[in-house]
């Protein structure tokens, strides 16, 4: 679950969603173990999902899907949702988060507008 912090509540809406296991890395205090713990997560999960909101202040996890939809495409998956309570993207950024989607699925990873998406489709890979 990478993708928007600063007290976007997508996790816990993803979470009540989903019928599967899953990693959220976010944790009170973040130490070079949490660090360790998220990179073995990512190499063991079955996807590896960023969603990003409008509440999003970097860019790395842009960053972080693209790479991983060039390494793992498979087992890539990116959602963004266009608004976050107030927060809500503007129309150039829409264009571009549109583009990093479409970079995405080229690649052979997959792209979502929604959570409710992603769950279906995380859900529907239960064993």
């Amino acid at each position: 679950m990478g993708g928007t912090c600063n007290d976007s509540t997508w996790r816990e809406e993803l979470i009540r969603l989903l019928e599967i296991d899953y990693f959220n890395p976010i944790v009170k205090n973040w130490t070079p173990e949490c660090q360790a713990e998220e990179l073995r997560q990512r190499e063991l999960c079955d996807y590896c999902l960023y969603v990003i909101t409008p509440r999003m202040t970097g860019v790395y996890s842009i960053a972080e899907v693209v790479d991983d939809s060039n390494k793992k495409p498979e087992r890539t998956l990116f959602c963004f949702l266009q608004r976050d309570g107030e927060f809500s993207f503007d129309l150039g950024q829409i264009k571009s988060l549109l583009a990093v989607g479409a970079m995405v699925k080229k690649n052979g990873g997959l792209q979502f507008m929604s959570l409710k998406e992603v769950a279906d489709f995380l859900n529907s890979k239960q064993l």
